[in-house]
């Protein structure tokens, strides 16, 4: 039972979270959209009352419930993170938006994401933490929480080992490949001489000759010159 309720909420997350995405981009109603898109939580608090009452008849305490508490806390930690990703795509796809930053890839700047993304992680782990000694103090003495216990330990083992990945960033940073810098100055490199070398000849061939080539019959009298004595007397 609690799995299949997991299963139902899991889709109908998808579900209203399509529904207020196409109603207030496609259909251009953005109080239906946010309306629908609200709902959402009340999914993970339909998932904790099953559980609590199916703890209530009886059932034995076990990995469903202690999955079903993980699944509440992950929605609470990481749930507004995927609507915001899914919310700024679907604005630029239908709503005419510019299209969402991407997350930075290099440097402090990529641990800083990846340490705010952890942030939501730790937040999972305590909301599911709180909900399973919840259920432990709930059933008591009565049962064996044994198996609840077992996954408050695997939820903090989860947060420590994603806070040591995102810590791995801030102390070794990742750098940016360095060829894609060099290449831009080399590109400018080889097309410099180029458009000298060609701009060079038509400049010479400019000044090669200060007057306009002509046919002899031409030019004026006064280049010619006048003739000489000798010259008449032939």
């Amino acid at each position: 039972m609690i799995v299949t309720m997991i299963v139902v909420c899991e889709v109908g997350f998808w579900v209203l979270l399509a529904a207020g995405l196409g109603a207030r981009y496609l259909l251009r109603m953005p109080r239906l959209g946010a309306g629908l898109l609200l709902c959402e939580p009340l999914l993970e608090v339909l998932l904790l009352v099953v559980s609590a009452i199916d703890l209530k008849n009886g059932a034995e305490p076990s990995w469903r419930h202690g999955l079903a508490a993980i699944y509440i806390g992950y929605t609470v930690g990481h749930g507004h993170r995927t609507v915001k990703w899914l919310d700024g795509h679907a604005a630029h796809r239908f709503g005419g938006a510019p299209p969402p930053a991407k997350p930075p890839r290099y440097g402090m700047a990529r641990a800083r994401h990846e340490g705010a993304i952890w942030l939501g992680t730790l937040i999972a782990g305590s909301v599911a933490s709180a909900l399973l000694l919840a259920a432990v103090w709930y059933v008591g003495d009565a049962g064996d929480t044994a198996k609840l216990e077992a996954s408050i330990a695997g939820v903090w083992r989860a947060v420590g080992i994603h806070g040591l990945i995102a810590l791995s960033y801030s102390v070794w940073p990742k750098k940016a490949p360095e060829g894609g810098a060099e290449k831009a100055p080399e590109g400018g490199a080889e097309k410099a001489p180029e458009g000298g070398a060609e701009k060079a000849p038509e400049a010479g061939a400019e000044k090669a000759s200060a007057l306009p080539a002509r046919d002899p019959e031409h030019v004026p009298d006064l280049l010619v010159g006048h003739p000489r004595k000798d010259e008449e007397q032939v």
